[in-house]
């Protein structure tokens, strides 16, 4: 075997676990993560896992990043494709709000705000980086909505930004409890009276 097989090889073991963490971290969160059970759905031993990743700690923080990029494989890149503005605006809410329906048992990246709110350390930093990062894409489409004269120029990107965030979190929370139709119908609603309420100002009439 080659260097660039064994490499490929290693780089296939690793996806594969992470895969298989991520989907037990849906449903436990990161702290129910542990390498003993893990090792075992994976069919692997555990220090074959730990030649992936040094500690408990790096196989959660490789778990945290790998719901980053699944969240905005599903929820950004699609809206993307749409044109700058409002339509690009709903295309991420619409995604933002179904990606509710997409994750395995739970939003691994909210359950992780849960966990880790309140506990200092790595992980805790690299989930405020990897928020703090979400908010300023969803600020940047805020602002290519203002540039298109669809938002009022006076309108706060960063303050827009939390509102909108706002509406997806109560989308989540509901969409557990009464179902995600009626979850994402009201979030859809909401999300209308919230643009109208930031539309471009009306010329004050003449006298």
């Amino acid at each position: 075997m080659n260097a660039l097989t064994a490499t490929s090889k290693g780089a296939a073991t690793r996806e594969a676990i992470i895969d298989r963490a991520y989907g037990i971290a849906c449903a436990a969160g990161l702290e129910g993560l542990s390498i003993g059970p893990l090792a075992q759905a994976v069919g692997m031993s555990k220090s074959g896992v730990f030649a992936h990743f040094g500690s408990r700690e790096d196989l959660q923080m490789a778990v945290l990043d790998e719901a980053g990029v699944r969240f905005v494989d599903h929820v950004l890149r699609p809206a993307l494709k749409h044109p700058r503005g409002l339509p690009r605006l709903r295309a991420i809410l619409e995604a933002w709000y179904d990606w509710v329906r997409q994750s395995e048992g739970s939003c691994l990246l909210l359950s992780a705000a849960s966990e880790y709110d309140d506990r200092p350390g790595p992980l805790r930093d690299r989930l405020v980086e990897h928020d703090r990062r979400w908010r300023q894409e969803v600020a940047r489409a805020i602002v290519l909505a203002i540039e298109s004269g669809e938002l009022a120029t006076d309108t706060d990107p960063d303050q827009m930004a939390f509102e909108l965030y706002s509406l997806a979190l109560i989308v989540h929370h509901d969409a557990g409890l009464f179902g995600f139709e009626t979850a994402a119908d009201r979030g859809r609603r909401a999300m209308e009276r919230l643009f109208r309420s930031y539309a471009p100002h009306a010329p004050a009439p003449r006298a």
